[in-house]
């Protein structure tokens, strides 16, 4: 197969960098097309004191160790960007990426949307590849804005991710939106590319408002502190309180051995199970709810969350399996009790010519500057990237419903490509390079799709598992607290043995991690 085979990779982040390795591994021919002048996608535009937010035993690649000068357990995104760096020199991949290029559209040229809808199998056939099927990428030079020229593949990875370019900005009614505010908003994405002297001279002195409390929100808010200190303090406005960790050790137990393991999997009803493992997960749900119970009042305890009136209405399985999990900076609560970080809970607000009045109260909150920690829109980019408005529908999915991705990697009505790194995990270089090998085998032809109705099907299921224990967060399609189980079904689809320990109890208490599927 091989050789002649065309590959195209949108982005050039960790999901590219492993989709090029592992596509190359096979024989194909791949080309990353990436929009900046460098490889490393997120981490090439981050706040000064970003680190990583799993330990690094969770976040490396299968092949290539971290180097022994990295021993630190979270180290910060100079140390993630040089590891990544490294992995494409050691493998050679550098010399297979278009930087400055940027994908704007991709077109399908091959069977009529009518032709499509009368397939039984994804493609037609199951085959990821087709005689007359191709995808034509439109791409411009980032340099020069202008449109280079049209590029064919025979088949296309979008690892474009979900946590950059398209910020999540909310939405206000009429007079009451960032157009009446006399100050400056900004989002976190304008922020993290600003250097330290400009984040200096543009927040000293002055009245800071960050709307957010995840990971971006609260390092912003510590970079504003220290800057201003009590004299001017910033103020985070929050939706919700989410328990956010101190560290991976709570009460001293490490918390893979409490949910990263398969014995912690057997108390979740998982998608497809079977009879048995359904009344497991029964009998079992009282221990997950002691589980929770241990780890949250570690937390409660180790960052006063009473005191601060920051202590969660949901339970901690939520967050993980939410994938919203991430460590407090240091000494933040600190900086609360010190009063340079003000917490003010704000399920909705509006701006005002000062600043931000929130709902229910009659007196503004005074602001020069409002920082919107608000996220991105992962799949508003995703479906942009798509000329066909029959695509773009077909990509999004119902709005009451997760990405309807079979395996989180392919859509079963759009042939010939594969979405990675979209669907989160608590390790997203560990599940992506999962992913990549399970691609690189599909297109090596190990294994072929079921039926349409089949990866329906299976969505579905999966689906069902989401709403279940996600909640209002089941289109972030996370799948942190089943990466066993969904690696097993990836390793059952490639002739793999899924179960990579050495003995029943090692199998059942041992935590899972890249280093378990190394060969």
């Amino acid at each position: 197969m091989g050789i002649e085979r065309e590959v195209g990779i949108v982005g050039g982040g960790i999901s590219g960098l492993l989709a090029c390795k592992y596509m190359l591994e096979k024989g194909f021919h791949p080309i990353v097309f990436e929009a900046q002048s460098s490889i490393g996608g997120v981490w090439t535009k981050t706040l000064a004191t970003t680190k990583l937010q799993t330990p690094k035993v969770l976040y490396q690649f299968s092949d290539f160790a971290w180097p022994s000068s990295v021993t630190e357990d979270f180290p910060d995104h100079h140390k993630v960007l040089d590891y990544s760096t490294s992995y494409a020199h050691h493998f050679d991949l550098l010399r297979h990426i278009k930087f400055n290029t940027k994908v704007e559209q991709i077109h399908f040229e091959g069977s009529s949307e009518e032709e499509m809808q009368a397939w039984h199998l994804w493609n037609g056939t199951g085959d990821p590849f087709s005689s007359k099927g191709k995808w034509k990428l439109s791409l411009r030079n980032t340099l020069n804005h202008e449109l280079t020229q049209e590029y064919q593949v025979d088949f296309v990875i979008l690892c474009i991710g979900r946590f950059s370019d398209v910020p999540n900005t909310p939405k206000f009614g009429p007079d009451k939106g960032p157009e009446v505010f006399g100050g400056k908003v900004i989002h976190s994405i304008d922020y993290s590319s600003m250097d330290y002297q400009t984040i200096l001279d543009f927040v000293k002195g002055k009245q800071v408002i960050i709307i957010g409390s995840q990971k971006s929100a609260s390092d912003i808010a510590m970079e504003c502190a220290a800057i201003n200190g009590v004299e001017h303090p910033c103020r985070m406005l929050y939706r919700t309180e989410h328990w956010n960790i101190p560290d991976y050790l709570p009460w001293g137990v490490p918390l893979a051995l409490l949910y990263l393991n398969r014995f912690s999997e057997l108390m979740l009803h998982k998608p497809g199970q079977g009879f048995l493992l359904t009344v497991l997960a029964t009998i079992l749900s009282p221990l997950r709810w002691a589980f929770s119970k241990f780890v949250e009042s570690h937390i409660k305890w180790k960052l006063g969350l009473a005191k601060f009136g920051m202590v969660p209405k949901h339970d901690f399985p939520r967050e993980i399996s939410t994938c919203l999990i991430s460590v407090v900076p240091d000494k933040f609560y600190d900086k609360v009790q010190e009063g340079s970080i003000i917490l003010k809970k704000a399920p909705s607000f509006c701006f005002t010519q000062e600043g931000i009045l929130v709902d229910g109260e009659a007196a503004s909150l005074k602001a020069d500057i409002v920082i919107l920690a608000t996220g991105f829109k992962g799949d508003e980019k995703l479906k942009n990237i798509f000329a066909s408005p029959t695509f773009k529908d077909l990509i999004m999915g119902s709005p009451n419903e997760p990405l309807p991705l079979y395996r989180e990697c392919i859509h079963a009505e759009i042939p010939q490509m594969a979405v990675i790194g979209f669907s989160e995990s608590l390790s997203n270089l560990y599940t992506s390079e999962m992913r990549c090998r399970w691609l690189a085998e599909l297109l090596d032809g190990r294994f072929k799709m079921p039926s349409i109705e089949e990866m329906k099907k299976e969505v579905r299921k999966w689906d069902e598992y989401k709403k279940k224990y996600s909640g209002k967060y089941y289109r972030r399609s996370c799948i942190g607290a089943l990466q066993i189980w969904y690696n097993d079904e990836l390793c059952k689809d490639m002739g793999w043995n899924p179960y990579r320990k050495k003995g029943l109890l090692a199998e059942l208490f041992e935590p899972y991690g890249p280093l378990d599927y190394s060969t």
